[in-house]
């Protein structure tokens, strides 16, 4: 089942094949913030900012999850190679 990023439950990223892709998107978008620890977790803890969340759903009609984490793959490249 495909997951995507969802905010005050709207669909807001495209599908992707597992969570932990959805995770990677959600960190280059500036989503992610690190909390402080509680007593059963040592050091901080990674959550998603605000209303954010990550939920399984179902890919668009002509929707291909494996492609859209192939593209974000390589975008993600050339985001790399542009920064250096």
């Amino acid at each position: 089942m495909p997951y995507a990023l969802f905010c005050n439950d709207s669909q807001i990223s495209k599908a992707y094949p597992d969570e932990a892709d959805v995770w990677k998107l959600a960190q280059r978008s500036g989503l992610v913030v690190d909390i402080g620890t509680d007593d059963e977790r040592p050091g901080p803890r990674r959550v998603l900012d605000n209303d954010y969340e990550i939920k399984s759903c179902r890919a668009a009609q002509g929707e291909d999850p494996a492609q859209n984490k192939a593209d974000a793959d390589r975008e993600s490249g050339m985001e790399l190679l542009l920064n250096s």
